[in-house]
């Protein structure tokens, strides 16, 4: 059984339709990505996993148990965790207790001190910098905070949605080369991403989704060798 299984999702804005029947698989240790273009529905598919936004047909299940309508916080309590689109940190707050508060769950609070030195140690520049005031961080430094603030909750699958978005190349290659390091201790990571690239370098698998729907699946190697893919995704 998979760790985290969609199956038949759909969610509908009003009348208009955001997924449609989408299914897909996560199992423990792997990472997934979710490629697709703007208004592809990748957002909503992490929104709708994280209990954000209401299903309108199919369901998820999470370590085996349906979790379709269990509220968000009941699912950031069982290990489902997202790091959203634009950080959202708490910028009027310092670095430190941005990711104190990442550990305010009952499952993540008794670790919360082996946590904070583990996501100081995968993010040395959050060391540098724990006293002094997010909202002051460059974009770059603001998304490894929140990369570090989720795993302070101890998350069992980590859903990053658009984490390279707006920063400059060298940062995303930074980013990423973290995320490969949450994913090589054994995190399970879903990436939602529009940087293809890169995110086909540190995924297993994953799907395309377009206009709602998966329109193709696959290993990183054979979503790489695509001719749809690189037509469409990578510029080739």
């Amino acid at each position: 059984m998979a760790l985290l299984e969609i199956d038949g999702l759909s969610v509908h804005y009003g009348d208009m339709r955001a997924l449609a029947a989408v299914s897909l698989e996560v199992e423990e240790g792997e990472a997934v990505t979710v490629l697709g273009a703007n208004a592809a529905g990748k957002t909503t598919l992490l929104r709708a996993i994280s209990g954000l936004v209401p299903c309108s047909g199919g369901s998820i299940t999470f370590e085996g148990q349906e979790i379709t309508h269990s509220p968000a916080h009941e699912r950031v309590e069982r290990g489902l965790v997202q790091v959203p689109e634009g950080r959202l940190v708490f910028p009027f707050l310092s670095v430190l207790d941005n990711l104190r508060l990442g550990a305010y769950t009952p499952r993540a609070r008794p670790q919360q001190e082996e946590s904070l030195a583990f996501a100081l140690e995968l993010f040395p520049r959050l060391q540098e910098r724990a006293q002094q005031m997010a909202g002051s961080l460059s974009g770059g430094e603001q998304q490894m905070l929140a990369l570090a603030r989720a795993l302070m909750t101890r998350p069992r699958v980590l859903m990053l949605d658009e984490p390279s978005l707006g920063l400059a190349p060298l940062l995303v290659r930074e980013v990423m080369d973290r995320i490969t390091a949450i994913h090589q201790e054994g995190v399970t990571v879903l990436i939602v991403e529009q940087n293809v690239a890169q995110t086909l370098k540190l995924v297993d698998r994953g799907s395309v989704l377009e206009n709602g729907e998966i329109a193709l699946e696959g290993t990183a190697e054979e979503l790489q060798a695509s001719d749809e893919v690189r037509r469409a995704y990578l510029g080739i």
